[in-house]
């Protein structure tokens, strides 16, 4: 799918690699003076990952998620707690030592939320609570298994944990086919088309009661059949804590990935001693789902890289356009365009270098840009504006103001 088939092979590195592609677009880097599996965002990058972002934020709160954040780093008696010390003390960063407390960097971001949901007495009357997090994480990851954005050892997690009434009125499940509704449509926004799911069960070593992972693995089974999805069995699959939901995505190259997941977290819920009350009156635990879209942003981002070959459609374009007069004389009304588009919202550049236009042209279709607006003499004289589509379709003359409508609805309908 990579449109620059010119370029000489590296070993180990293909054409639709995220590595040589984000090199290739000055999307990232790593650094040894930084040290292994910890990525720099370079400009470019960091607008698409805004974009993912921002339409993450904007997708969670119409949904009736709450935003939150959680610190970097916490006291060991939260790890100790939650279990990550006795079970995950080894992809765990080593302590340091503050007014003679230790402190770990977070390797996950749930135990936050069980203290934010633990901060006050909770009633039934506010459950579904759904809390959110874009929360950089970090784990020990041995040298030899890095690979690019793939797999780092600092990265960004879309956690979010929704704590549900455990009762018979059926919210467990209701609240799992939302998410599964959820990912469906977030996926499908990145042009996944092809989505399998598998429900993995109770593993040989586990924690819970069995009435709460039988509960767990009913509501599971019966919302993936609530929205109409056909599912595999990994029978003993599930996680330690809780049963799952993996959802498994095929890029434009025929690729499977494991992108979202939805889990039930049998374990938490009771370390904390979280409880709410019930209409009786009484101390209730609530049912706790884990649930992730992206998985991780980096490792998400790194697929995009390679699911689009680095040609990013309009919305997520780190930049959309790019203005290019013909001559030195086009330059006054090129930088006017690029001006009036600006204040569209739209993401551009001039490229005035006193190259010829055609190289100029074949610059911008390299970047993999998704338009080229040139300005001659035509286009002063009538007003207009040329523009050129990503993947080499022919210029077609236009009035400024109906493009700049249709690239707004292109960007409105994520094309």
């Amino acid at each position: 799918m990579s449109e620059n088939h010119s370029v000489e092979r590296e070993p180990g590195l293909s054409l639709d690699d995220h590595r040589r592609i984000g090199r290739e677009l000055d999307l990232f880097s790593f650094a040894e003076a930084v040290g292994p599996g910890l990525a720099l965002w370079h400009p470019k990058g960091a607008l698409v990952r805004i974009g993912l972002e921002d339409y993450w934020r904007k997708e969670h709160l119409a949904r009736g998620y709450d935003l939150v954040y959680s610190p970097h780093l916490g006291r060991s008696t939260l790890w100790e707690t939650s279990g990550h010390l006795d079970f995950y003390r080894d992809s765990m960063y080593a302590p340091m030592t503050v007014d003679e407390q230790r402190y770990y960097v977070k390797p996950m971001n749930c135990p936050f939320h069980m203290q934010i949901f633990a901060s006050r007495r909770r009633s039934y009357r506010e459950l579904p609570l759904r809390l959110a997090e874009l929360g950089t994480v970090y784990r020990y990851e041995r040298s030899g298994v890095l690979n690019g954005l793939l797999r780092v050892r600092g990265f960004t997690q879309d956690d979010a944990h929704i704590f549900c009434r455990n009762d018979e009125e059926g919210e467990l499940e209701e609240e799992i086919a939302g998410v599964l509704r959820f990912i469906v449509e977030f996926l499908e926004a990145f042009r996944f088309r092809r989505l399998a799911f598998s429900l993995s069960t109770r593993p040989e070593k586990s924690v819970g009661s069995d009435d709460r992972w039988v509960a767990g693995e009913a509501a599971l089974a019966r919302a993936l059949e609530r929205v109409g999805r056909s599912y595999e069995v990994d029978d003993g699959g599930g996680a330690f804590y809780g049963p799952k939901i993996d959802v498994h995505v095929e890029d434009e190259l025929g690729r499977p990935w494991q992108l979202s997941t939805v889990q039930v977290d049998l374990n938490l819920p009771e370390r904390f001693a979280l409880g709410y009350v019930g209409p009786d009156g009484r101390e209730h635990v609530p049912f706790v789902v884990h649930r992730a879209l992206f998985g991780s942003l980096e490792r998400f981002f790194a697929i995009l890289v390679e699911h689009y070959a680095g040609a990013f459609p309009l919305w997520l374009a780190p930049l959309q356009a790019r203005v290019l007069p013909v001559a030195e004389r086009h330059q006054k009304r090129a930088r006017e365009v690029a001006e009036i588009l600006r204040k569209a919202e739209l993401r551009v550049d001039v490229d005035a270098r006193g190259e010829p236009l055609g190289a100029r042209v074949r610059d911008g279709e390299r970047e993999k840009l998704p338009y080229l607006v040139v300005i001659g003499d035509r286009e002063i004289a009538s007003g207009s504006i040329s523009v050129r589509k990503r993947g080499g379709s022919p210029s077609e003359s236009v009035e400024l103001s109906h493009w700049i409508s249709a690239v707004a609805e292109e960007q409105r309908k994520r094309l």
